[in-house]
C-alpha cells in the first residue's frame, strides 16, 4: 500500500517546513545562550554594569564633544554587548559544538548546514534584542533620549556589525581548536574593547591605535552606532568599512570553516 501523493509513508513522519525548523533551532540557540550564567553574565550584565559606571564615575576622563557622557557612551558600550553575543559567544558555543560532533550531527539532519547557520544568527539576533532592550532601559534611566530616526538606523549598522562579528566567529570556531577558539575569542574582545574604537572613538585613542582602530571591524562598527544615535544618519565610510569586513569575513568562512 502506497502513501497518496502529499503524505508521508506509514510509520514515517515528515519533516517540518524549511523555515519552521530555522526558527526552532534559532529558538535552541538562544536559550541556550540566555540560560547559562557565565554568557549571561558576559553578554548582559557586564555591558550594563559598564555602562552605568562609565557614566555615573568620574574616575575615567572622557571628551565627548559636547554631547552628554551618557549620550556619547551608550553607542559605544552597545556596539560591545553585540560583539560579545555575536562573536565571543558564538565563537566559543560552535567551537566546543564543532569538537562534540554536534554540528557534524546536525548538518546530517533535515536542518542541513544552510539551517544551522541560520538558526545560529537568528539566534544571535534574538540575543541581542535581549541585550538592546536591557541597555537602553538603563540608558533611558540614566538619561538617555534617542531621537527615533536615531534608533532605526543603528539597527541597520546592528545587522551589520552581527554579520561581520558572527562570521568572525564562524571562521575562528570552524578553523581552531575548542580550547584555542576560547581563549582566542576572548582575547580579541578584550583587545577590540580597549584599542579597538569601540567605546572610544578611534580618532581618540593615542598613537598608532588611532590609525588602525577606524579600519577594524570593531572601530567601524562603534562609528556607525555613533553616528546614527548621536547624529541621527549613517556615515559612509564606516558603513563602507563594517560591510566589507562582513563580506570578506563571511567568505573566509564559508571557504575554511570545517564540520570536525
Amino acid at each position: 500500500m502506497t502513501a497518496p501523493a502529499g503524505h508521508p509513508a506509514p510509520g514515517r513522519h515528515a519533516a517540518a517546513p524549511g523555515a519552521r525548523r530555522v526558527l526552532a533551532q534559532a529558538g535552541f540557540e538562544a536559550r541556550m545562550i540566555l540560560r547559562n550564567g557565565e554568557q549571561v553574565l558576559v553578554a548582559v550584565v557586564i555591558p550594563v554594569l559598564a555602562l552605568v559606571g562609565l557614566v555615573q564615575g568620574t574616575f575615567v576622563e572622557i571628551d565627548t564633544a559636547g554631547s552628554s557622557r551618557v549620550d556619547f557612551l551608550t553607542p559605544g558600550v552597545l556596539a560591545l554587548a553585540v560583539m560579545t553575543a555575536s562573536f565571543t559567544s558564538q565563537a566559543i558555543a560552535t567551537g566546543f559544538d564543532r569538537r562534540n560532533g554536534v554540528l557534524r550531527l546536525l548538518a546530517t539532519t533535515p536542518l542541513g548546514r544552510g539551517g544551522l547557520l541560520a538558526g545560529k544568527v537568528l539566534g544571535v539576533l534574538a540575543v541581542e534584542a535581549v541585550q538592546v532592550l536591557l541597555l537602553g532601559a538603563a540608558a533611558v534611566v540614566l538619561g538617555w533620549r534617542p531621537g527615533v530616526a536615531g534608533v532605526v538606523l543603528a539597527l541597520v549598522g546592528v545587522v551589520l556589525g552581527t554579520a561581520a562579528f558572527t562570521a568572525l566567529a564562524l571562521l575562528v570556531a570552524g578553523t581552531l581548536r575548542a580550547e584555542a577558539v576560547l581563549a582566542l575569542a576572548n582575547l580579541l574582545l578584550l583587545v577590540l574593547a580597549l584599542g579597538g574604537g569601540v567605546i572610544v572613538p578611534a580618532d581618540r585613542l593615542p598613537g598608532p591605535f588611532a590609525a588602525l582602530a577606524s579600519w577594524l571591524p570593531s572601530g567601524a562598527f562603534g562609528d556607525v552606532l555613533r553616528g546614527a544615535l548621536l547624529d541621527g544618519s549613517l556615515p559612509l565610510l564606516p558603513v563602507l568599512v563594517l560591510a566589507a569586513w562582513a563580506v570578506g569575513l563571511g567568505a573566509l568562512a564559508a571557504r575554511f570553516f570545517r564540520w570536525h
